[in-house]
């Protein structure tokens, strides 16, 4: 096993050859209270075309391309659209000046760290993944449009900054393939996001704050 920095991973694995799994699944909408604010969302480019990649490092084992963007995005969509009243993806300049006086924040995720195993030839077979996020909540004036229809912002500017993690454990009894345990296994772990990020969500101070109608504070750069 080793540890990705960002999003390539190394894997243990089982067989010769290529193989790619563009991770798909379904998503419940949350049963919970909704919070009485407008979210507006941004995906960067590197989040919502999510991938890992591992190069086989000797013949009996095989190269991987695992791509869980457009699982992110359906999954994180579902799941914010479950707990605000209302929900807004910014993509372009002309979203962000059709919403700009009714978003109350901006939400901005990132993949931080992937940690990806996969069995070798053994009487026990386990899928694991690991993921570690980052959210950063904006305001939107701290959202930039240029000329050419690029959207920036200065992550300085956040007001509440956190970090969860997830796991996905899917054994191989009820598989037939490497390539269903691996996209089980990301599934897993989306859903344990979703659950840690509804139960941790109030309790950052910042987040809180604002959720309370306290207004919203400068994050302080390098606090818990």
């Amino acid at each position: 096993m080793k540890w990705s920095s960002a999003v390539i991973v190394a894997m243990a694995l089982s067989a010769c050859g290529s193989k790619q799994v563009i991770v798909q699944g379904n998503f419940p909408t949350p049963i919970i209270e909704k919070h009485s604010k407008t979210l507006a969302v941004v995906y960067t480019n590197e989040f919502a075309n999510h991938e890992f990649f591992d190069e086989a490092a000797g013949r009996k084992e095989s190269d991987w391309l695992v791509k869980t963007g457009d699982a992110q995005v359906q999954f994180w969509d579902t799941l914010l659209t479950g707990m605000f009243d209302q929900v807004v993806r910014i993509r372009s300049h002309d979203d962000l000046h059709e919403h700009e006086d009714n978003i109350d924040a901006v939400i901005i995720p990132y993949v931080v760290d992937l940690q990806y195993t996969i069995p070798t030839h053994t009487n026990v077979k386990i899928y694991e993944i690991w993921m570690r996020y980052r959210f950063r909540l904006v305001t939107l004036d701290a959202i930039h449009d240029h000329d050419n229809g690029d959207l920036s912002y200065d992550p300085e500017t956040s007001f509440a900054d956190w970090q969860l993690t997830a796991y996905g454990k899917t054994p191989t009894a009820f598989l037939q393939s490497d390539e269903e345990a691996v996209n089980l296994a990301a599934i897993v772990a989306l859903r344990d996001a979703g659950a840690n990020f509804v139960t941790s969500f109030e309790r950052v101070n910042e987040v809180k704050a604002w959720l309370d109608g306290r207004g919203v504070e400068r994050y302080e750069k390098g606090k818990k």
